[in-house]
């Protein structure tokens, strides 16, 4: 059965086959949906089969320009046919080349929507990039020669030539030792260098934190002429739940093996089940309290951890913004609207929710100006949300969690602004340089607890933070138009807090002690370090 699904502004042509479980097929570069017809017919046995062809391919929309092949396009199109061919149920996934790039980006960002995932001959771009971060250069210097392709395709119009004119399928019919591709192939080569040019250097360049439990099955070809095993194995950090299999073949196994590919994936899904009860989420069912959660970072972490299969208690002085986060984050989230900065509040507050397993405390409030122009009551209210309120929610929660005995998590949202010292910010930098050392106080005493306690200091980051900010010193007219501005800067930045949500998550898993967040935030921990004087002197700019 074939129709077309609506994606991100391209229509997809979607195939299916087969009863039973779901299982989704994504081709990879410059392949189309039939590059699994083999797999698929196996599969179909006891399987619904689903492929489709990606943007950019086969009988699906060529949308022109760099920024059409961008990972969140294609993650679109894939949340967009999921709710065309399952959308109550997880499927299985299997990816192949291009296919499990974008699907290691989908298990990574929506875990919920996948019972398991196989990949084959394609890595996540961010685990690639923290890989060659860790510099390994016997393995570095064998994948670059596997990768010649790559700088090559970021040429201006030789890739496309080299499909039209027939060079690129002469090449890899030599490298593979056969022909497997449809009569759409130069169109599709031409189409699809795109996906390079628009994911390769920002990913590799700037890895984001990429981490899954669903079960993974890594399916590495040991003969592959464009993807080493040490390069396919990027992955083992970041998927606790990760199964290796090693196999005889090239880089299109699921052509030239499909027998042996299908018996691996359904082994895989028949082992699935028992794998995600052995190695159920470490945030299932876990308890976490985000303040702040009405919007910006409070909200993308609080959606971050019940993606997790987490219960959200989504507090914020909002009540309207907390009961849409938790409708958001899913039935078993509760909103609580609640004044951080109100001590006998919060006291209430943490009496009838008990002890979390985690606590965000994310609530905050902007203000900048001159020092001399902050009055007592600026003051006052600025470090009644900022500083007391992470001392009210660390103090009370804390306590409750110690005296469970199970030990927990405690975040402290500070700021990049924490080691930045500004003329600009004086009220605000105090507080957070406050958050950030109440955060390595608590870290002390609570360790023995077996309590962690983390520092998140995110740099320029769009949320409405901006929006509220109050410029002290300035007319009302004055205040409008600088939060117009700061509006602006921040919305050019387009750092999202869905970003500082996942470097929370992993600063969670991981238990670290200070987590700069966005590069603006590392380069300033890293001069405030190695040069304070410096600091000094950039404190004194006006901005």
């Amino acid at each position: 059965m074939s129709n077309t699904v609506r994606g991100d502004g391209v229509d997809l042509a979607v195939h299916e086959r087969g009863s039973g479980p779901a299982v989704l097929l994504v081709h990879g570069y410059p392949d189309t949906h039939a590059v699994w017809d083999g797999v698929a017919a196996r599969l179909a046995e006891r399987f619904r089969v689903i492929t489709y062809d990606v943007r950019g391919a086969g009988a699906s929309s060529r949308p022109a320009g760099r920024a059409a092949y961008r990972l969140d396009r294609l993650m679109a199109d894939m949340r967009a046919v999921l709710d065309a061919v399952s959308p109550g149920e997880p499927v299985h996934l299997v990816g192949h080349d291009w296919g499990s790039i974008q699907s290691w980006e989908a298990v990574c960002t929506m875990p919920e929507r996948f019972a398991s995932f196989t990949s084959i001959s394609g890595p996540s771009l961010d685990h690639v990039g923290h890989w060659m971060r860790r510099f390994h250069p016997r393995s570095a210097l064998r994948q670059g020669l596997h990768s010649w392709y790559i700088g090559f395709f970021q040429s201006p119009a030789l890739p496309e030539l080299s499909w039209r004119t027939g060079v690129g399928a002469r090449l890899l019919e030599r490298l593979e030792g056969h022909a497997h591709f449809g009569p759409t192939l130069s169109a599709d080569g031409a189409a699809g260098v795109a996906l390079y040019r628009a994911n390769m250097p920002e990913r590799l360049l700037r890895p984001r934190e990429r981490r899954t439990d669903v079960p993974v099955q890594l399916v590495v070809p040991e003969d592959d002429a464009f993807v080493t095993p040490a390069l396919a194995e990027a992955a083992r950090p970041y998927a606790p739940n990760l199964w290796i299999r090693r196999i005889k073949g090239k880089h299109w196994v699921p052509v030239s093996r499909p027998d042996v590919i299908a018996r691996l994936v359904t082994e895989h899904i028949d082992q699935a089940p028992a794998a995600r009860r052995a190695l159920d989420s470490e945030f299932e069912d876990r308890l976490v309290v985000v303040t702040g959660a009405g919007s910006g970072i409070g909200r993308a972490t609080a959606l971050a951890f019940a993606r997790l299969g987490a219960r959200i208690v989504a507090a914020d002085l909002d009540a309207a913004a907390a009961e849409e986060t938790a409708a958001l984050a899913g039935p078993s989230a509760r909103a609580y609207a609640v004044d951080v900065s109100d001590g006998v509040a919060m006291e209430k507050f943490a009496a009838e929710i008990g002890a979390p397993d985690i606590l965000v405390n994310n609530a905050g409030i902007g203000m900048s100006g001159s020092f001399l122009d902050h009055t007592t009551e600026d003051w006052e209210r600025l470090l009644g949300v900022n500083l007391w309120g992470v001392i009210h929610g660390a103090r009370l929660f804390g306590r409750l969690m110690v005296e469970r005995g199970e030990g927990g998590h405690i975040v402290n949202t500070a700021s990049m602004a924490a080691f930045t010292p500004s003329r600009s910010l004086p009220a605000y930098s105090t507080s957070k340089a406050a958050v950030l050392m109440l955060t390595e106080c608590l870290r002390a005493e609570l360790a023995g607890e077996g309590i962690g306690v983390s520092a998140i200091c995110p740099g320029i980051v769009n949320t409405a933070i901006t929006r509220t900010t109050a410029f002290v010193g300035l007319s009302a007219d004055g205040q409008a138009e600088q939060r117009k501005r700061a509006v602006r800067a921040y919305g050019l930045r387009n750092y999202g807090p869905e970003q500082v949500a996942e470097r929370i998550v992993a600063a969670v898993r991981k238990d670290s002690a200070v987590v700069p967040v966005t590069p603006e935030a590392h380069l300033a921990r890293l001069v405030s370090r190695v040069s304070p004087a410096a600091m000094r002197l950039l404190a004194r700019a006006r901005l």
